[in-house]
């Protein structure tokens, strides 16, 4: 496998806008969630990553580094689907909680393999830029998304604020995941 670096630079533009547009509403998500689930998730955590780390010596390659990515973009759009299909319950909530858990597990191990398939100093510079960028965007619109729908549409309500997010969640996650895609290729 190839990396497609427009593709790929473009696509990390997104996963990070979708990180700054989506990050509030986890404080609302995951209130049915008791406190101790945060020091059981954090263990479960921590050892996920340890095991991980234990293979990164068949890990670290493209082959790997583009079917780990696919799984942690396809379980962000789990994730976001299942919170639709929920609503706001204690059942969503840990399996959102699950879910960007398993996504946080791989983290290191995409960072650094990330570094290693990209090979050039000026590449990751761009990555690295592109996901600030990323994230401040999405920042942005979440800011003016509630700002508008608070204002503009006079939609109050937390609650049926972060619904409607999910709608543009789900395309932005779709639109990642076919960017994943487009950013590996077959030599």
């Amino acid at each position: 496998m190839q990396l497609v670096e427009k593709n790929f630079l473009i696509y990390k533009l997104f996963n990070s806008s979708f990180t700054g547009l989506s990050i509030g509403i986890l404080f609302k998500i995951y209130e049915p969630l008791d406190p101790e689930v945060y020091s059981i998730g954090g263990m479960v955590l921590a050892v996920g990553m340890i095991v991980v780390a234990k293979f990164y010596e068949q890990l670290l390659n493209i082959k790997s580094f583009y079917r780990i990515s696919m799984l942690v973009e396809s379980v962000m759009l789990i994730t976001v689907l299942s919170f639709l299909v929920l609503q706001f319950s204690l059942a969503s909530a840990l399996l959102i909680y699950c879910g960007y858990q398993l996504t946080f597990i791989f983290g290191g191990y995409l960072v650094r393999a990330e570094t290693l398939v990209t090979h050039r100093k000026e590449l990751l510079s761009k990555i690295d830029v592109n996901k600030q960028i990323g994230y401040l965007v999405g920042l942005g619109a979440s800011f003016l998304f509630y700002k508008v729908l608070d204002k503009g549409l006079e939609i109050a309500d937390p609650k049926e604020q972060i619904n409607i997010l999910h709608y543009f969640l789900i395309l932005l996650q779709s639109i990642i995941l076919m960017l994943v895609i487009s950013s590996f290729k077959k030599r």
